[in-house]
């Protein structure tokens, strides 16, 4: 009897560690699972970027109104610097990690797609760290473009 009460604290105490500590664990945890679809990746990165340019304009016309709401302002500063962040978790740990993967030393034509695929997202994680410092739609525009040639590079 006494053994089955332990046991059932037990895997309880365990559920309420799961659950207290559920929310710190990320995905992508490069575990090759193969649960996750390329494209679903592509999804989320051009939500993010949309996100990223809406969060710009809002923070651009609240700066320009004579009375400048600053709680605002802040929660949509915190809002495109968090959608940079996934954007550029998505790229590392997704694409770079696990999913574009190391060619042959001897195979020129698969290095030379490798490194395409590495420089266009290494682009891709420096114009999302600049839309993280400005507000600047350009670094929008350089990432829509990079995703779209990464898009291509891939799948291709």
């Amino acid at each position: 009897m006494k053994k089955r009460i332990n046991t059932k604290l037990a895997s309880l105490a365990v559920l309420a560690v799961a659950v207290a500590f559920g929310s710190l664990a990320y995905s992508h945890c490069q575990v090759p699972c193969g649960i996750y679809g390329d494209e679903a990746r592509f999804d989320a990165i051009a939500e993010n970027i949309t996100t990223i340019e809406k969060s710009m304009k809002e923070i651009e016309a609240l700066s320009a109104e004579p009375k400048s709401n600053m709680n605002q302002i802040v929660r949509w500063v915190n809002n495109k610097e968090h959608h940079a962040d996934e954007l550029s978790e998505t790229v590392t740990y997704y694409f770079m990690a696990q999913r574009v993967k190391i060619p042959p030393a001897s195979d020129a034509k698969a290095n030379s797609a490798y490194v395409q695929k590495l420089t266009l997202l290494h682009q891709m994680l420096v114009y999302s760290m600049k839309a993280k410092q400005t507000t600047d739609l350009s670094n929008v525009d350089k990432l829509r473009h990079l995703l779209e040639d990464f898009h291509k590079a891939y799948s291709g």
